[in-house]
């Protein structure tokens, strides 16, 4: 009588014959069977851990075949047992908790950017898979106060901004394992990665803002020699403006300072400079701290071509310049643009100062038939730029009944009726969305169906960046690689269909909501 095969003599008896081999593991969804066996024997080289992976062997290839890409969990699995300080301990661990090898799964076959952290950093481990670290999001005041117990330990600007560093990519790797196992909803993931850049760049500015004062002292702000403010302020735009920052985003800033006159103290250690020096020196430093890669990767990639003149103007300016430059030469899309304008760090007097500048340029102006036609045209010139790479379908945010329309017809019904209705300034999409149906410019059916597409693109958005924290709006063209990604969004197998026909069809039920909202929007303005 023929003894059939059972899953653990993958370990106790490695000479299988491959056919074997393939009837115990295909039914787990591997694709390559001779990896995943060469990966398993790995796992499981010496006695004692093949004894203790043995005993949920069967549980592990069930969550690995949960996972978005079997193939690629069980990859990165076996690649962190190898770099984990005990892999006898972790085995130990794993057969006492179960759930957390589910956990771990999804995270190893769900996105290879997180699973290179954790082989990198395997302590990380026990810390990022303990449902006290999962079940709970962060506040600002929390991640500021960690992170400056962090600075604590050095003084030296280098390893300070290596610390920010590695603070960001540990709090992401928390942040992106929550979104991916479906302990945070989409809104609160936005929301703790505003907070992780607003905490990082205000501490680079005053890393950076320490290490100048140490060569050319303080910038005096008017007569005042001894005071309290910086002077400097650094203003977000774009969706870090917003508080709706995406997993793999540049940070839209731009740098403001107070006044050009004067000098700085001449308690530095070299001769004093004039204010403006000093400021767009501080501008470069931040940008450099934040922008500069290393081992432990960068802080954020900085854009700075929302500022007046773009790649041309000046690093920064003073609040006058600002308000020469859009009061005689601000168009209309940088109206748009200031609409999410928001101070993140510095100087909050003079932050507020910019905020309450800008205001007037922003929304005292009627929003009339030729900033609807202007606002109109910058849109096509996007999406001819989308059809000729043919990605209209595929472009989650600037094609057909992207993310980008949606905001458009925020920021619209923003400027015609922002100068009256307070409620419709400063706040995020989903909140203004609210405020405009309240307000009576949406329907509620409206006003509901762009909710919850924004809510599904913004997710799938954050999907998209997760894998390899690429900044990419790019629906894969491959089935396979939708599929895998369908998973990742948490669609499985129904009557409904496979996991990517599923998302390709509320892909286009929710863009084609989109694309009659922002069509039917500039219809209704061309009659008035």
């Amino acid at each position: 009588m023929q003894v059939q095969p059972k899953i653990c003599d993958l370990l106790f008896a490695p000479a299988l014959e491959k056919q074997v081999v393939k009837t115990l593991l295909q039914p787990y969804g591997f694709r390559d069977i001779k990896k995943a066996d060469l990966n398993l024997q790995c796992i499981s080289k010496s006695p004692r851990d093949r004894a203790l992976f043995s005993n949920i062997l069967s549980a592990a290839l069930e969550a690995f075949s949960e996972s978005p890409d079997p193939d690629l969990a069980l990859n990165n699995f076996e690649r962190f047992t190898q770099t984990t300080f005990n892999k006898t301990s972790l085995l130990s661990y794993l057969n006492e908790s179960i759930p957390t090898l589910f956990r771990a799964a999804k995270v190893f076959g769900g996105s290879p950017f997180l699973s290179d952290i954790l082989i990198r950093n395997p302590g990380y481990f026990y810390w990022v898979f303990d449902m006290t670290s999962l079940e709970k999001s962060k506040t600002k005041a929390g991640l500021k106060k960690e992170l400056s117990a962090s600075l604590r330990v050095s003084n030296n600007k280098t390893w300070q901004l290596e610390i920010l560093r590695i603070f960001k990519r540990k709090e992401i790797l928390r942040i992106g394992v929550r979104d991916l196992i479906q302990c945070a909803s989409v809104q609160k993931t936005l929301k703790e990665v505003t907070n992780l850049a607003d905490v990082l760049i205000a501490a680079a500015q005053k890393i950076c803002e320490q290490t100048l004062r140490l060569k050319y002292g303080r910038p005096a702000l008017g007569n005042q020699i001894k005071h309290s403010r910086s002077g400097f302020t650094v203003i977000a735009l774009g969706k870090l403006g917003s508080r709706e920052l995406n997993f793999s985003s540049d940070v839209d800033l731009i740098y403001v300072y107070e006044t050009s006159e004067g000098l700085t103290t001449t308690k530095g250690k070299q001769q004093n400079i004039c204010n403006s020096e000093y400021y767009e020196r501080l501008a470069k430093d931040i940008t450099s701290a934040l922008n500069t890669s290393t081992g432990e990767g960068y802080v954020y990639r900085v854009d700075l071509r929302l500022r007046p003149e773009g790649e041309m103007g000046r690093i920064t300016q003073a609040l006058e310049g600002y308000r020469r430059y859009y009061q005689k030469r601000g168009a209309t899309w940088e109206r748009m643009v200031l609409l999410r304008a928001r101070a993140v760090s510095g100087d909050r007097v003079l932050g507020k100062a910019f905020l309450r500048l800008v205001a007037p340029f922003i929304y005292e102006k009627p929003c009339a038939e030729k900033e609807f036609q202007d606002i109109w045209d910058f849109k096509k010139k996007i999406d001819a730029n989308v059809a000729i790479r043919k990605e209209s379908k595929r472009d989650v945010k600037r094609g057909f009944g992207g993310i980008r329309e949606i905001e458009f017809i925020v920021q619209t019904l923003q400027l015609k009726y922002g100068k009256t209705a307070l409620s419709l300034r400063g706040q995020g999409t989903m909140a203004l969305l609210k405020n405009l149906e309240k307000q009576s410019h949406l329907t509620q059916e409206r006003a509901s169906d762009l909710r919850r597409a924004y809510l599904f693109l913004r997710n799938l958005e954050n999907k998209l960046q997760m894998l390899n924290d690429h900044q990419t709006h790019l629906l894969p063209k491959s089935q396979n690689e939708m599929g895998t990604l369908a998973i990742r969004l948490a669609y499985s197998e129904s009557e409904h269909g496979k996991p990517e026909t599923q998302l390709e069809a509320d892909y286009a039920f929710h863009t084609k909501k989109v694309h009659e909202a922002y069509t039917q929007l500039f219809k209704e303005q061309a009659k008035h």
